[in-house]
């Protein structure tokens, strides 16, 4: 007798096909992931790219209302752009050169340190095996050949400025076309549309605001530094402006360098006077103004913000981590502003309540 019909049957039959989307789908997933992070050196710039070209666009606007020709608004836009890089770059290889230069300097303090982190150890009870391990990762000619890898790091990303030239030469002189484009499609798909337009809006807020605010920070704590005699002030102060650019634990990481040094050159006083002053200027500027200023044109909660930081970071590396916000932002634009049938996430995205629902509560008359 057949059970075709049986209504239980075709309920199972439903979950069975369900759950198989669900493997089928999270397997697709994972392949995705896997080829997105085995070409991040590619994927990276080419969004780093995106991200400067939807940053300077505002120059286009101002350009194009006065008589210069096409050509000429986007080469403008393509050097401002590449102004940017060259700053940024130059900035970064000063830096980790000086502080290449700096650290064999304080070989004798790490290590006196680390041995009087060992005699505490040794007092505690710890065994003499992990006390190897400790000693191992606290070598300091293996801390000097980090910075030193960190220098050739920096130089080597000139190969990939090169390519961010290139891809911005190309973007900069598409951009009017694509904005054409994109006015056509908003006839037939204007959800997407406005999702993207919202995207842009949302990642030139953004940039700018933590480049003005990086900027300022950089400024204060460079001075205060060099005030208080912490030795490679510009480059904490490089270190300040870049880490402003990662959501969340970027105050830490801008910090932990400039405390370390500071406790190596005059002991746990200077260091506390850092760790003040971080505190002050960046822990305020960076948590509390900065974030008010940003407001709805990010549309991320403080959680969702954390583990986009980390997801980046793993998936992209260290460009990533900087690209942190943007990145989820095109992926909220693509994934849930485009359907308007999962409008209901946004509040949840967002951490806000939707401002649709604020009157939902109130008597109606």
């Amino acid at each position: 007798m057949s059970i075709d019909g049986d209504p239980g049957s075709r309920v199972s039959g439903r979950t069975v096909s369900g759950v198989l989307t669900l493997v089928v789908g999270m397997a697709a997933l994972t392949i995705v992931l896997g080829g997105v992070h085995a070409v991040s050196g590619l994927i990276g710039p080419v969004f780093l790219a995106l991200v400067l070209t939807v940053t300077v666009h505002p120059i286009r606007r101002r350009l194009e209302k006065t008589r210069l020709p096409e050509w000429a608004v986007s080469l403008t836009m393509l050097l401002s752009a590449y102004l940017l890089i060259v700053l940024m770059t130059l900035a970064l290889i000063v830096s980790v050169a000086q502080l290449a230069a700096l650290l064999p300097k304080y070989t004798a303090d790490i290590t006196s340190t680390i041995e009087e982190t060992l005699t505490g150890l040794e007092q505690l009870g710890v065994d003499q095996a992990q006390i190897d391990k400790v000693v191992q990762a606290l070598d300091p000619s293996q801390l000097v050949g980090l910075v030193g890898s960190l220098l050739a790091g920096a130089l080597g990303a000139l190969t990939d400025v090169f390519f961010l030239f290139t891809v911005l030469l190309f973007m900069a002189f598409d951009t009017n076309g694509a904005r054409e484009n994109l006015r056509i499609l908003g006839s037939r798909f204007g959800d997407l549309v406005e999702a993207l337009a919202h995207f842009a809006r949302g990642t030139r807020t953004y940039m700018a605001v933590a480049a003005i605010f990086g900027l300022i920070v950089a400024v204060i704590d460079g001075a205060a530094l060099y005030a208080i005699g912490v030795p490679g002030a510009f480059v904490w102060a490089v270190l300040a402006f870049v880490t402003n650019f990662i959501p969340n634990i970027g105050f830490v990481i801008g910090l932990v360098p400039p405390a370390v040094i500071a406790l190596l050159e005059d002991g746990p006083g200077l260091m506390l006077a850092v760790i003040a002053i971080y505190c002050v200027v960046n822990f305020v500027i960076q948590s509390i103004i900065q974030p008010r200023i940003v407001g709805e044109s990010v549309g991320l909660s403080p959680t969702l913000t954390f583990l986009s930081l980390v997801f980046w970071a793993w998936l992209l590396g260290p460009v990533g981590a900087l690209l942190a916000v943007p990145l989820s932002l095109l992926m909220k634009a693509l994934l849930v502003e485009a359907d308007p049938r999962l409008s209901w996430a946004l509040p949840l995205i967002s951490g806000h309540p939707s401002p649709r629902d604020d009157g939902d509560d109130e008597p109606r008359g």
